[in-house]
């Protein structure tokens, strides 16, 4: 099972490409206490209801 343990949002701000969807980085950990990365839309996650903390959907992995 892997939880989330950080959320960057890397397109914050006036640099944001209209181009494409807002994206954010998540940092995920196991219960070993390795990390994992992953971007995913920030759209998916607000949709998912996902937030730091949260268990991170096994299908994804």
């Amino acid at each position: 099972m892997k939880v989330i343990k950080h959320i960057f949002d890397g397109d914050f701000g006036c640099e944001e490409s209209n181009k494409n969807k807002p994206t954010v980085s998540v940092t995920l950990v196991d219960e070993l206490g390795n990390e994992s990365y992953v971007t995913v839309e920030d759209q998916w996650l607000v949709e998912n209801g996902l937030d730091v903390g949260d268990k991170w959907p096994e299908d994804l992995d």
